[in-house]
Formats: C-alpha cells, structure tokens, sequence
C-alpha cells in the first residue's frame, strides 16, 4: 500500500500490525504451555490449580488476539481506503 500511494502510511498501521504480530506469538506460547502441561498431566496425575492457570491464561491470550485482530482489521482497511485513488 505505500508502493502505491508513494509515501509512507501512518505510524498507527505499523503499530497495530506490531501488536497484532505480538498477539500471535503469545498465543502461539501459551497452547505450547498447554500441550506441556496437558502430556504432563497423562504422565503424573491431576494438579487441577495448575491445569487452570494455563488454560485462563491461554483465554486472556486469546481474547487479546481478537483485540488486536478487529483492529488490525480496521486499521488494514483504512490504509486501503488511503491508497485508493482520488
């Protein structure tokens, strides 16, 4: 989009892609804690406060990952909107 309207967009776009880049890799991280925690569980019994904890932490991850998704979203057809021409 800044190829075609030869300059570059505003510095919110970049920072929401930032985030939203961000978002992903936290959630990325907490299913891997999940899938730890979870094969761990098979092997030495239920620690269910644990087994909570990771998985809320995975719901927090998540709901920030829509957040960031709806602005990312917003923010993408804006600079679309931009780059059109007049």
């Amino acid at each position: 989009m800044e190829r075609l309207r030869s300059s570059p967009l505003h510095a919110n776009i970049s920072t929401a892609l930032d985030k939203h880049l961000e978002a992903i890799h936290v959630v990325q991280a907490r299913r891997k804690d999940e899938i730890v925690n979870a094969s761990s569980r098979q092997r030495h019994g239920p620690p269910r406060c644990q087994d909570e904890r990771v998985v809320l932490a995975l719901a927090v991850a998540l709901r920030a990952l829509c957040q960031a998704t709806r602005k990312v979203r917003t923010v993408l057809w804006c600079a679309f909107q931009m780059s059109l021409p007049k």
